[in-house]
């Protein structure tokens, strides 16, 4: 048997991005959450993919609303991944976001804002996967805000 501390220290080797996943709950508040687990699947047609857990409180926002955007973000945005990795409430008052196509809050400053709506999701676990069809997408130039080893790096 694996046992977790060691399964994640072993994944904790691999240098991930970090991007805010977003959405809209049933009463039109803003949700989101700071991950590392966002990949490309496909590019005919566009479709990405990320992992929440299942015991998330935005669970039901995900699952529900249809739609999410990816904000990968920029390397000087560590206080907004920090910020979204919490439980803070009003997450939303202290980043500059606007909606994307689909109505998904969009990081403004990031490196690439991606605007999903969401093509299946499927059980993976104690995680769902979101498996999104890209519908539009912006892309600024700069250094990504990398994730290695339990911190924060910087690309040599």
């Amino acid at each position: 048997m694996i046992e977790a501390t060691e399964f994640r220290n072993a994944l904790g080797r691999f240098a991930t991005g970090i991007a805010i996943v977003t959405t809209m709950d049933d009463r039109d508040a803003p949700m989101g959450l700071t991950v590392n687990s966002f990949n490309s699947v496909s590019l005919d047609p566009p479709l990405v993919l990320w992992s929440l857990d299942k015991s998330s409180n935005q669970m039901d926002a995900f699952c529900n609303s249809g739609f999410y955007g990816v904000s990968i973000l920029a390397h000087d945005q560590q206080m907004a991944s920090n910020l979204f990795a919490a439980m803070a409430e009003d997450r939303f008052e202290k980043v500059q976001w606007s909606a994307g196509q689909t109505g998904a809050p969009l990081i403004d400053g990031a490196l690439a804002r991606i605007d999903c709506k969401t093509e299946q999701i499927i059980e993976g676990g104690d995680h769902v996967i979101l498996l999104g069809r890209v519908v539009d997408i912006a892309v600024s130039d700069g250094d990504p805000l990398v994730y290695y080893g339990g911190g924060y790096r910087a690309l040599a």
